[in-house]
């Protein structure tokens, strides 16, 4: 699935992990390092190196949070502006896997995938 989405971002220059990570971001104006992970599912020390080429690209900043020990994360506007040209591609993919698996098996693959994401984190 993962090789399926990064096809149809190709065009951003993003992959599925990255989109994701603006995505999340794009909720809201920063969003903490810790809670970010958690709504990501990967631990701290993976989401903080998958950021790095998003610092670096310009398109996410990190700053310091509420307190001198915790990072927050934001879109820049150039991230933004990224996260606008990819989210109809995002939006084209969707549509296409869910024609091609069909709407039911669509959902039963993503209700396992959540099944196995719970048990895997236990």
């Amino acid at each position: 699935m993962t090789r399926f989405y990064d096809q149809a971002l190709k065009p951003t220059g993003l992959k599925l992990s990255q989109y994701s990570v603006l995505a999340h971001c794009s909720q809201t104006a920063s969003i903490n390092i810790t809670d970010l992970s958690t709504v990501l599912d990967v631990d701290r020390t993976t989401l903080t190196r998958n950021l790095q080429p998003l610092v670096q690209a310009g398109w996410v900043r990190i700053k310091e949070g509420r307190d001198r020990r915790s990072r927050a994360v934001g879109l820049t506007e150039d991230g933004r502006e990224l996260l606008d040209r990819a989210w109809p591609l995002w939006q084209q993919a969707e549509r296409d896997f869910r024609r091609t698996m069909g709407r039911e098996d669509t959902g039963r693959l993503r209700h396992l995938l959540d099944d196995a994401a719970l048990a895997a984190s236990h």
